[in-house]
Order: C-alpha cells, then sequence, then structure tokens
C-alpha cells in the first residue's frame, strides 16, 4: 500500500501490511491536491494527478484502457473543486488515494472508476443517472453502492441502514465492498483530525464491521493496516508497548530471521526449486498477539518467512525439503492448500526451529495464492466477465468465488431482521464468528456454518422457515438431537415432520448459533405468543391421543406424554402388562394364548407361554422349558435367559413351530416428540390388523421419546409390514424387535 497519508492521532507509524511489489517514489497527495485545483488536462493526455494510479494499474493490467479513468477524474476534480478535507488537504486527493489503494491491490478499471466517482453523488450535484449515462450501469451500481443514506431521512438509523444498504449491493456485486474497504482504510489514517470521541466511535465501527468483513472477503493486505490503526487509536498505551518492542528488535544486531531465510534459501537451491524467500515482518496487532502468546519476545518472534514459488506442486516440494533438512514443528503445519479457508486463502503454514530454540514460522505458497491472500476478492477482478475454464464446473455452470456462502446467508436473515437495530446488532455478532465449517448433506450438497453451528442453524439454513417442521437429525448416520454442535466435514441428515402443526420450541433459541436460525424462532414465537396455560413452546413433544385425537381405538387410555409436564409419567395401555412381561396365559386359567396355539411342544397337556422378555415370532430358532406349575414356556434360543436356565442345570423342552402362524410380540419404537404422535402411531398399528396387548410410553428426554409395545398379530408374516408401517409414522426414526433380556430367578 503506497498511499502516504499519515494518521497523526497514532503515537507512531504503522507498519505495513506487506511487503511492496517495487519501490515508487513517495507520493505528495498534497501536491497532488493543488495541481488538481487548476483544472483538467487536456483531453488527449492523462492527468498528471492520476499518473501513479496508472502506473500501478498497469503493473497488473498491462493493456488496460485508461480512458474511463481519466474522464471519471476530470468529472470527480471538478465536482469536488472547493472542497477541503478537515486536514486541509483539497477533497480529491480522498478519491485518489482510495483509487490508488485499490490499484495498487490489482483491481480492474470499472472499480477504479467508480473509485474516483465513489463520493460525488454524495457529496456534490452529480446524479446517479449522470454517472450511468457516462460510465455505464455498472459504475453507476458501485457508486450507488457506497453511497450513504442521508441522515435527514434515516436520523439514528442512517448507519445500520447503510450497511445494509451496501450489503445488499454486495450481494450483487462484491466490487461494492472493495470499495468500501478502501474508502474506510484512507479514513482511519487521516483520523487524527477528528475528536477523539468521533475516533473512537468510528474504530469501533471498522473494529466490528469493517475489519471481520475484510477478514471474510480475504483483502488481508486492507485488514492489517485496519487492525494496527484501530489498535493505536483503541489501545494507545498497547500500541505504544508495541511499537517500542519493535523498534528495539530492529536495533538488534543480526536478524535471526535473516539468517533462517538464507538457510532455506541454499536448502532449495540443492534441491533445485525455484523460489523467492521473503522475511515478512508481522504487522502491529499480529506482534501484540504473540507477545500475550508468548511473553517475552525473541528475534523471530517478530515475522515470518513467506517462500513463493511457480507451482503448486512445488509447495509440498518445499515442504518436503524443509522437514527434511531442518527440524520441524509438526505442531505447527497447516494445509491450507488442499483445504482452502473460507476467504478463498490458500497457503501451507509449518515452523521450524532453530539451534537455539527459536521457532520460525514459514508460509509457503504460489505467486497466485499470495496475490489472492493480499487482495482477496479484488484479485478476482471483474465478477461480470466470462467465466475462465478454472472459474466452471464439469457441467457447465460458474462457480462464482465472488457470493461466498456465509454472504448468501448474511443477505437471507438481513431481509428478516425487524428493525435497524436488530440488523446492527445481528451483524455484528455474525461477523464475531470468523470460522466457518462445511457439513454435507445425504445428497451430496454442502452447508457452509460458522463454528460453532448446531443441528438447529443447519435446518433453517437448509430450509428457511420450513425448518419449522424439523423433528430431529442424524450426524454420521447416528441419532442425534437438534442441539448437538456440528464440526467440520459431518453429514448431516435433517428429519422433517409432515405435521402441519409443528412448531419450533423456544428451547431452540439456546441452541440457535446463526441469526438466521435466531431470527425465525423469534418471529414464529412472536406471532405465536403463549397462552399462560400452554408453557414454552410444543417442540419436542408428545401427546397420546385423548378424546379429540382421532385415533379411533378402543383401549387406549386417555392422556398424555406432555415433555413440559415434570409430572408426566409413563402411560401404559394396559396397566400391569405395560412390559409384556409372563404373567397368566391371555387365553384364560390353564390354557394356551392364541400366540402360544402356534407352538407345539414335546410334553402332552402342558400350558405354553411365549416367554415376555425376547417375545418370539415365527420363524424365530426357539427353545423351551417347563417352570412352576406345569407351565412351559417358549424361548428364542438368544436369549439371555436361555444361557441361565442352561447353567442351572434345567433341561429344555422339546419344541418347534405349528402351522398356526398368530403370534405376540414386543417392538420398540424411538421417536422424535411431536404432538399426536402416539395417536399416529397407534393408528398405523391399527391399521395393520394387529391387537396392541400393552403399551408403555416414557415421559420425553432430550426431543425423544421411547415406546414399548405387546402386539398380538393374526400372522407372523406381517411383521414386517407392521414395522415398516410403524417406521413410516412422521417422527418415527426406529422400530426393532425387543432384545432378549434375563428373567429373574425361578421364573
Amino acid at each position: 500500500m503506497s498511499a502516504d497519508a499519515t494518521n497523526p492521532a497514532a503515537p507512531g507509524p504503522v507498519a505495513p501490511a506487506a511487503p511492496r511489489r517495487r519501490a515508487r517514489p513517495r507520493i505528495d497527495l498534497r501536491r497532488l491536491g493543488r495541481a488538481a485545483l487548476l483544472g483538467p488536462a487536456a483531453r488527449d493526455r492523462l492527468p498528471d494527478a492520476i499518473g501513479h494510479v496508472a502506473e500501478a494499474h498497469r503493473a497488473h493490467f498491462p493493456d488496460a484502457d485508461l480512458e474511463p479513468l481519466r474522464r471519471a477524474y476530470v468529472l470527480a476534480e471538478s465536482s469536488h473543486r472547493g472542497q477541503m478535507r478537515k486536514s486541509g488537504e483539497p477533497y480529491i486527493t480522498h478519491p485518489l488515494a482510495v483509487t490508488l489503494i485499490l490499484a495498487e491491490l490489482g483491481a480492474e478499471t470499472t472499480t477504479l472508476t467508480a473509485s474516483l466517482l465513489h463520493d460525488t453523488v454524495e457529496d456534490t450535484d452529480v446524479t446517479l443517472d449522470q454517472v450511468g449515462e457516462e460510465f455505464g450501469e455498472e459504475v453507476r451500481y458501485l457508486v450507488d453502492g457506497v453511497t450513504k443514506l442521508e441522515k435527514v431521512d434515516y436520523g439514528a438509523a442512517a448507519e445500520p441502514e447503510t450497511f445494509r444498504k451496501m450489503l445488499v449491493a454486495t450481494g450483487n456485486d462484491v466490487r461494492v465492498m472493495s470499495i468500501k474497504l478502501a474508502d474506510r482504510l484512507h479514513n482511519m489514517r487521516t483520523l487524527g483530525v477528528m475528536r477523539p470521541e468521533k475516533q473512537a466511535r468510528i474504530a469501533k465501527v471498522t473494529r466490528d464491521v469493517l475489519i471481520p468483513l475484510a477478514e471474510r472477503l480475504g483483502v488481508q493486505a486492507l485488514k492489517t493496516e485496519l487492525e494496527d490503526l484501530v489498535f493505536a487509536i483503541l489501545h494507545p498505551e498497547e500500541y505504544e508497548y508495541t511499537r517500542e518492542l519493535i523498534a528495539e528488535n530492529a536495533a538488534r544486531p543480526g536478524d535471526p530471521l535473516t539468517e533462517v531465510a538464507e538457510q532455506v534459501r541454499g536448502v532449495l537451491r540443492e534441491a533445485d526449486i525455484s523460489a523467492e524467500v521473503l522475511v515478512r515482518p508481522r504487522h502491529f496487532v499480529s506482534v501484540h498477539r504473540v507477545a500475550r502468546k508468548r511473553g517475552r519476545l525473541r528475534g523471530c518472534d517478530f515475522g515470518r518467512l513467506l517462500v513463493l514459488v511457480n507451482e503448486d506442486a512445488d509447495c509440498y516440494g518445499v515442504l518436503g525439503e524443509l522437514h527434511t533438512c531442518m527440524t520441524p514443528v509438526v505442531s505447527e503445519f497447516k494445509d491450507f492448500i488442499a483445504v482452502p479457508k473460507f476467504n478463498l486463502y490458500q497457503s501451507l503454514h509449518t515452523a521450524v526451529a532453530r539451534e537455539d530454540g527459536q521457532v520460525v514460522e514459514v508460509l509457503i505458497r504460489t505467486h497466485q495464492m499470495h496475490k489472492v491472500a493480499e487482495a482477496g476478492v479484488v484479485a478476482l477482478g471483474n465478477p461480470y466477465a466470462p467465466p475462465s475454464e478454472e472459474q466452471s464446473t464439469g457441467d457447465g455452470e460458474r462457480v462464482d468465488p465472488t457470493r461466498p456462502g456465509w454472504l448468501s446467508r448474511l443477505l437471507d436473515w438481513q431481509r428478516a431482521a425487524p428493525d435497524p437495530d436488530t440488523f446492527w446488532s445481528t451483524l455484528r455478532e455474525d461477523l464475531a464468528q470468523d470460522r466457518e465449517i462445511t457439513v454435507f448433506r445425504p445428497d451430496g450438497g454442502t452447508l457452509g456454518l460458522p463454528e460453532g453451528a448446531t443441528c438447529v442453524d443447519a435446518a433453517y439454513a437448509q430450509y428457511g422457515e420450513d425448518a419449522h417442521a424439523c423433528i430431529g437429525a442424524r450426524v454420521n448416520g447416528r441419532l442425534a438431537t437438534l442441539s448437538t454442535v456440528l464440526r467440520d466435514g459431518d453429514i448431516v441428515q435433517l428429519l422433517m415432520g409432515q405435521d402441519p402443526a409443528s412448531e419450533p420450541s423456544r428451547e431452540w433459541l439456546d441452541h440457535a448459533h446463526t441469526p438466521a436460525a435466531r431470527i425465525a424462532i423469534q418471529r414464529w414465537l412472536a406471532a405465536h405468543p403463549a397462552t399462560p396455560d400452554e408453557g414454552t413452546g410444543t417442540a419436542g413433544r408428545a401427546t397420546a391421543g385423548g378424546p379429540d385425537t382421532g385415533s379411533g381405538l378402543a383401549g387406549v387410555a386417555p392422556g398424555a406424554v406432555d415433555g413440559s409436564s415434570p409430572a408426566a409419567a409413563a402411560t401404559a395401555l394396559e396397566p400391569g402388562r405395560a412390559d409384556g412381561a409372563d404373567g397368566p396365559p391371555a387365553g384364560g386359567r390353564g390354557g394356551r394364548s392364541p400366540a402360544a396355539s402356534a407352538v407345539i411342544v414335546d410334553q402332552p397337556r402342558a400350558t405354553v407361554r411365549l416367554a415376555g422378555c425376547c417375545t418370539p415370532v415365527p420363524p424365530d430358532e426357539i427353545t423351551a422349558f417347563a417352570v412352576r406349575g406345569g407351565v412351559v414356556t417358549v424361548h428364542r434360543v438368544e436369549c439371555a435367559t436361555v444361557t441361565r436356565m442352561k447353567d442351572t442345570g434345567r433341561p429344555e423342552v422339546g419344541v418347534r413351530w405349528g402351522e398356526t402362524t398368530a403370534c405376540r410380540v414386543t417392538l420398540l419404537a424411538e421417536s422424535f416428540g411431536r404432538p399426536r404422535l402416539l395417536a399416529d402411531l397407534t393408528e398405523a398399528i391399527a391399521l395393520e390388523g394387529v391387537e396392541i396387548i400393552s403399551a408403555t410410553v416414557a415421559p420425553p428426554t432430550q426431543q425423544r421419546v421411547h415406546h414399548t409395545y405387546t402386539l398380538q398379530l393374526p400372522d407372523a408374516a406381517r411383521l414386517p409390514a407392521l414395522m415398516r408401517a410403524m417406521r413410516n409414522v412422521p417422527g418415527v426414526y426406529d422400530v426393532s424387535r425387543a432384545q432378549p433380556q434375563p428373567q429373574p430367578p425361578g421364573s
């Protein structure tokens, strides 16, 4: 960055955010401003005042047409003529400085043209229509995007609504935010002429909003200098201390980073790897952070090595040579080439240790990666230009890196923000979440979420307000509650209910990490206020059929299993038989139950009973034992009771399935709670022609409901269809046979 305005408020000079690409003479913006006041240059040559802009622009775009820049400067200079900045400089020096910042970063001609004009509509008599007629719709759109809303019209809401307008414009063209960031950087450089309280207010907005946006857009060159300028204003004492540390280190004889850099050059020369090795000083805030983390700083803590190569493969070649010839610090290795950061950043990070114990951090990247690391989206050029081959996917669909996932999410939730204050506070919270994860959907799609996001956030990210009907999730194939925190790379399957009465729970707000989820839930709760007797929400609640459930089932006891009531207890459809345990035969004293009629035993006149611990069903492999009272109990061979009885020496009784196919079985159902769940489930059982002998429904825990049903089937062959029908009930995620359990001694 070579726009040489200074910040009089800062206790000392701010370290440059990045090494300059080549040396250029110092720019005297005051002289350029005075020259601008003399009037525009002749139409056949470029005005001297923008000569440095043209030089920087041609360094990136040798064949660029400079005529739009000449015309934009002429209009800007004539429009701002007579206006002065608070620093005493002609106002034209500001758009010139902003444009030079962007030209140094590699912005294309349209962005630079709009940058020269970015304050004309706001501060002069030039209109947007005039800009559009003279320079085209793209320039008009960019200028409109960065034009502030009037306080006369919006009052205290002017600033948040201006940012809302700017973000919406950025969603269509990211160059809007590029201009805004450069504009804020130059304003921060010259903020010393403002009153201290105004300096602090602007610095806080820069810290909370502009710096996170620069980070997310990958414009590290702007972000680091903005951080240092904010640091100097908001923390002057710590800034001064850090400046003294940097000055003391610079005064020491010998630089260990330079020594290591020369050593690395030698290693790479021997390996025949063409590379440029640079010492990259840390900026002030970075030094401050390292000092807080490590305490006393040593020479290698004041910078890092940057290794630039030509090809991606060379990055890994450099890494291999460094780790082979030097002592690597394995815990410091990160591969942001294979897995780029969400702001387009790519690089290999590693560290090597010197003999004296100092650790040197090393960044390895290609020249193109370095350009994107410094300039971010500014380096991507014109988003309206035809896509290059690498910007297209295999199916011909364009990959648009100028519309990152975080920006799409921000644009989605800002529409729902009910007022400027909510938008402003939520924006700051959202931007404070500076790390992003990617989770995968079962269909192969992805969801970008901030670190710390839960299944609730994933639901609203995928379904919007339809996520009110979400009843649960599977994470990496396993059932998970909606409060589960997701990790990068998780596979998330969201389970959606079909009941139109589904609604979010107030408890979801405790688990919602993203603004989109929180705002959607809050809007629903505001539109559906709970009455005093309704509690705090119905999601996560399972209700059994009462008189109005419409289940139409005889024997279903009225009542509910209600997770919102601490007094909720298990509801048995047949008291005393809830667990399906052995009791008197269902067919009467001394008789045979219908299910037991399907069993043939080798003991004549014996009373046969199917064991409730494992509820065998044809064609299960079975065995039997004689128990008290001349009763023979039939078990599945894998039942734990069988093993115990064999261990006690009890003889087995020969048994086999007969031709009668009626049977009794115990099924376990697992579900998420929702209204009418029990009624729908028992209705599905009844429609299969199955009789419910007993059932237990436990109170919900963590939005899950556990059901146990003992059922009488007229035909064992119907069991698979019955289990499928139960699984198809919305909210039910699993149905299984009861696992064999050991019986009490003496059964």
